[in-house]
């Protein structure tokens, strides 16, 4: 199906290399700023031989510094004369992510301040041999539940399942393409992140509040397409 959504929506082979190498820049860069530090649990994966002391992953392995658009023009792609190839697609990942929610009431007895509100949610279906038309059925019918429009969204993360399916949702949700540098995936996400299938909707959303509150941004919205053709999206606000 992505392959479908690149010659349904006219995505070039250069557009979707060129939306990768921009993944991988973009987390590669929030790795150098330290960004990620306060939503990652370190992970214990053995002993130092010298030291003896356990050794934690500490980052996340996915984001290629070395990557350039003239090594991902050399991929293969996955079908002959087509788009996808991997290294505009997702890597397969292992991960795990967790968020508590609450209600208000029950923050402020606890004296915890929340990094954000809920405010909407939506999910559409599609013919799912297309799959990434649900992404902006979702993203309207979300929007439509706050009557707030797509230019009102300050940060957006586009689940990167395939560069050609991200760019098609962002357009087709009405994104402009200087609104899509501004504003999506500004830290990488699944090309250069990983994809962990039952983890990546929840590690996409941390790091879309923690990116909020470092910027002092009030909404935030995050699409994640599904197979079988359907889409969720997902409307925070911080107050």
């Amino acid at each position: 199906w992505a392959e479908t959504a690149a010659k349904k929506e006219k995505i070039t082979r250069e557009e979707a290399d060129r939306w990768a190498l921009r993944s991988h820049q973009r987390a590669i860069a929030a790795q150098d700023a330290v960004k990620f530090a306060d939503e990652i649990v370190p992970v214990p994966i053995g002993l130092d031989k010298k030291s003896g002391e356990t050794v934690h992953l500490k980052t996340d392995e996915g984001p290629r510094r070395e990557t350039t658009l003239e090594r991902l023009a050399k991929l293969k792609p996955v079908y002959q004369d087509g788009v996808c190839t991997a290294g505009n697609s997702s890597s397969e990942n292992d991960g795990a992510a967790v968020v508590v929610m609450a209600s208000e009431e029950k923050a402020k007895e606890l004296g915890v301040k929340p990094l954000a509100y809920f405010r909407s949610c939506a999910v559409a279906a599609t013919d799912p041999t297309l799959t990434y038309p649900a992404v902006p059925g979702a993203v309207e019918k979300a929007l439509k539940k706050v009557n707030a429009t797509i230019d009102q969204m300050d940060l957006i993360e586009v689940q990167e399942a395939f560069a050609v399916q991200c760019l098609a949702d962002a357009r087709l949700s009405g994104l402009s393409d200087e609104q899509m540098d501004a504003k999506v995936n500004v830290n990488g996400s699944g090309i250069s992140l990983g994809h962990p299938i039952g983890a990546t909707g929840t590690m996409r959303l941390t790091t879309l509040i923690n990116e909020m509150v470092r910027t002092d941004k009030r909404f935030g919205l995050e699409t994640i397409c599904g197979g079988g053709g359907q889409g969720i999206c997902i409307i925070v606000e911080r107050k």
